[in-house]
């Protein structure tokens, strides 16, 4: 009788399902009506049939009358039986309203109509029969509710439902859904051990939250203690008090707890026994003057033992039998051991590849921050590298640019088209900032780099408080457009949010760029000319003043659009740009100075180093960075002039 009932419950569904919610004929209140006395007086037995003859129909209006009876704001009228709604249950007339369209019918005293009052086995019934209709909506966010509702309070009766749902699904993400909910169902439900092993396994790959979460619920555990392990338990493991997971005193707790061994009884507890046995002067014929030692104490503890006025201590020794004569263990909720052997074998192989996708999405990681620290340091290599100017105001320019694209902002409401002004007009700003820097500055401190580097450490404190004076010191917003502003996600382990992929194409095109730049240009030529060597540079009539200008210009304005990207995910702030100088000077040094794929390697091994040591202790970014100093500081020990060294000027040769 169970499977035919099922069988038709499936049927009814399926074709409800499969069929696109449209009006019928019949309205809603004649289908009600052909089934009044079920609705009137239900029952949990017979109520279900009910249900199902009018989820069958398909009838538009049958959701909100389904929800109203389970929540009991449906009525029906005593002289005619017509099911209606009350407009205001304290009014007098009450105004009833069509359950199909919401107009007046009539009025009605308190006594001429009938409340449906379901009782509460009749509204969970209800409830799936809901359910039904909210699987076959057509917004697929009222679906994945339908489904998760179906998770967190899952009844066997959601069986055929899901089945149906599964055969008709086509959106990606809800069948997806779909795919571990049905074996979450059958793990659950299933009669035969081989239906159950057979759902484990179809979720064998499958990485998501859900599919884990699903198995971890086969194989939980709890922890028993007993004279013997039960023949008739599925024990997870055998323990050893005293390791593993198992302290020795967490074992005594236990032994204590199931009364199969004597409390410990503590310092002030053995004082309290001590202080309310004292009779004229002693406690257990001990004087009270003389219990100022432990041993003292344990001694006329003792004598109260043994006169049956406190109760014993059990001594180390006697703790260690106890555990010794007791087993511990894990043993598992479901009963099966097929089901939960099969459970192991298949979360061991989703672990496995879940520790695949964690290793792949910390290289992503890496990548992603090697992207920031290649734009934040290719301007300083040109600076750095190719002049031998150590700029200490780079980050200010980086600072400068992302405020750029803030005041853009500001102006421009189209959060694409303000992106795509602030890019060259923060280059624009920056760069002349740049030059201005060199032409009154830097010119005049070139080979004295002690002096350059406190004179533009002087210039980044200027910045920061001119820029402090303009826009304060709260953080500015600068927003991404919708299109940036969510992440990739490959799957529940995987995930990257898209402005830093953003971020790693935009690393891409100043890479190549630069490249072409500085190899297929005549300002490249006469920039490497000058860099390897100014005074044969200027013997050819390259005018290596202009070219230094031109060059510190580029590394400045280049700073400016990396500000620009950095600022759409990092807080606009005045001393932003702190937060980059040192490893932006770690990825040049490291990489080696003055050239664009050193300065390519360097900020890919700083960007995996640290998010490598992060993935050790991911709560503490700072301890990664202080191990990242380090390393760098050991690194340049034994190759100074970094992976890819440059000859000339900026070698030091």
């Amino acid at each position: 009788m169970h499977l035919l009932r099922r069988i038709a419950m499936s049927l009814a569904i399926s074709v409800f399902l499969m069929a696109p919610a449209h009006a019928q004929d019949a309205s809603l209140q004649d289908i009600l009506q052909t089934h009044a006395e079920e609705i009137a007086d239900p029952s949990r037995r017979t109520v279900g049939e009910t249900l199902d003859a009018l989820v069958a129909t398909g009838h538009p209006d049958l959701p909100e009358f389904l929800t109203r009876w389970q929540s009991r704001e449906a009525w029906q009228r005593d002289a005619d039986g017509l099911f209606v709604y009350i407009e205001d249950e304290d009014a007098d007339p009450l105004v009833l309203l069509d359950i199909s369209t919401g107009e007046t019918v009539g009025e009605a005293g308190s006594r001429e109509v009938t409340q449906l009052r379901p009782n509460g086995g009749v509204r969970r019934v209800i409830g799936g029969a809901l359910v039904q209709f909210q699987l076959g909506a057509e917004d697929p966010a009222a679906r994945l509710d339908a489904l998760e509702a179906i998770g967190n309070d899952p009844d066997e009766s959601h069986l055929p439902l899901i089945e149906a749902r599964l055969e008709v699904e086509e959106d990606p993400a809800i069948h997806a859904r779909l795919d571990v909910l049905l074996p979450a169902l059958l793990i659950a439900f299933a009669e035969d051990d081989a239906d159950r092993v057979a759902a484990i396994q179809t979720l064998d790959g499958n990485v998501s939250l859900d599919a884990r979460a699903t198995l971890n619920r086969v194989l939980a555990t709890r922890r028993f203690v007993g004279a013997e392990l039960p023949a008739d338990t599925n024990v997870a493991a055998i323990l050893s008090p005293g390791t593993g997971p198992l302290p020795r005193d967490e074992a005594y707790a236990m032994l204590v707890s199931a009364e199969l061994a004597p409390a410990r009884i503590s310092r002030e507890d053995q004082r309290a026994v001590l202080a309310a046995n004292v009779v004229e002067g002693r406690v257990g014929g001990v004087p009270v003057a003389t219990l100022n030692t432990e041993a003292a104490r344990d001694t006329a503890y003792a004598a109260l033992v043994a006169e049956g006025l406190a109760e014993p201590i059990p001594t180390e020794a006697d703790v260690d039998a106890a555990l010794a004569a007791h087993v511990f263990f894990d043993a598992y909720s479901e009963p099966s051991s097929i089901v939960t052997e099969a459970a192991r074998a298949t979360l061991d192989n989703i672990e496995t590849r879940v520790g695949a996708y964690r290793f792949f999405d910390l290289s992503l990681d890496g990548i992603s921050l090697a992207s920031i620290y290649f734009l934040a340091a290719i301007g300083l290599a040109i600076t750095f590298g190719v002049m031998g100017v150590i700029n200490m105001a780079h980050g200010e320019f980086i600072m400068i640019g992302a405020y750029t694209g803030y005041v853009v902002q500001t102006l421009i409401a189209d959060y694409t088209l303000s992106i795509a002004v602030a890019l060259p007009l923060a280059f624009l700003v920056t760069f002349a900032l740049g030059v201005l820097m060199e032409r009154s500055v830097i010119r005049w401190l070139y080979h004295r780099p002690l002096e350059t580097l406190l004179a533009t450490f002087g210039i980044s404190i200027a910045l920061q408080q001119i820029v402090r004076q303009i826009f304060g010191t709260q953080a500015r917003p600068f927003t991404p457009p919708d299109w940036l502003a969510g992440s990739v996600t490959i799957n529940d382990v995987i995930s990257i949010s898209s402005i830093r992929i953003a971020i790693f194409l935009l690393g891409v095109i100043f890479f190549i760029a630069l490249w072409l730049i500085l190899n297929r240009t005549r300002l490249g030529l006469e920039v490497r000319a000058v860099t390897q060597n100014p005074a044969m540079a200027a013997s050819m009539g390259i005018n290596p003043d202009r070219i230094n200008m031109l060059t510190f210009g580029l590394g400045s304005g280049i700073a400016g659009i990396a500000g620009v990207a950095i600022g759409l995910f990092a807080q606009v702030v005045p001393d932003m740009g702190s937060n980059y100088i040192v490893q932006s000077f770690m990825t040049v040094v490291v990489g080696g100075v003055g050239n664009v794929f050193g300065t390519l390697v360097g900020a890919s091994m700083i960007g995996g180093l640290q998010k490598s040591i992060e993935w050790f202790n991911p709560t503490n970014t700072l301890a990664a960075q202080t191990y990242m100093i380090l390393f760098v500081i050991l690194f340049i020990q034994f190759r100074p002039r970094g992976i890819i060294a440059l000859r000339g000027r900026a070698a030091g040769d």
